[in-house]
This record gives structure tokens, C-alpha cells and sequence, in this order.
């Protein structure tokens, strides 16, 4: 699992919300879940991943995720995007 881009702040974004509007524009390339977050939160974020074709990967904890991220706290889920000026690529 790559996990790289998520340390970068300009190739990532955080939170439910968020991760939902870049799948929504087909700004997301990845998106990392929390099996631990609340299934309430998380449940949508899965969904639109599945329906749009956007690789979706499981991470087991939310501190796990925030760390990964390299926030302080925890994380439900996020998404990595590409940097601006350059385009997503087919399949992800």
C-alpha cells in the first residue's frame, strides 16, 4: 500500500467531507479508511469510492490513519489527489 502522497498536505485531504467532494469532482486517485471509524461516517466515503472506481484501501485504526496523514489526531478516512497542473490517470 503507498502511502506517501498522504504525508503531503498538497496531495491529500482529510475528513469525510472532504475525501467525498474529490471523489465526486474525480479528483481522487486513492482512498484510505479507518475499519475502526464509525460506520456512519465512513459508510458514504465507501460507497462513492466503490461507484466511481477509486482504489480503496483499509487501514486498521484511525490513529493509524491520522499518522499516516501526519496529523496529530485521528483520521476516518482520506484521499489522495494529484498535485495541481497535473491530470488523473486512468485506473488510478
Amino acid at each position: 500500500m503507498e502511502t506517501e502522497a498522504l504525508r503531503d498536505p498538497r496531495q491529500r485531504v482529510v475528513g469525510a467531507r472532504e475525501t467525498l467532494k474529490k471523489i465526486a469532482q474525480g479528483n481522487a486517485v486513492r482512498v484510505y479508511v479507518a475499519t475502526a471509524a464509525d460506520p456512519k461516517v465512513v459508510k458514504e466515503v465507501i460507497l462513492s469510492s466503490q461507484a466511481h472506481q477509486v482504489p480503496l484501501f483499509y487501514v486498521d485504526t484511525m490513529d493509524e490513519l491520522g499518522r499516516l496523514c501526519g496529523i496529530q489526531v485521528g483520521a476516518a478516512c482520506a484521499a489522495v489527489i494529484p498535485l495541481r497542473g497535473t491530470e488523473v490517470k486512468e485506473g488510478g
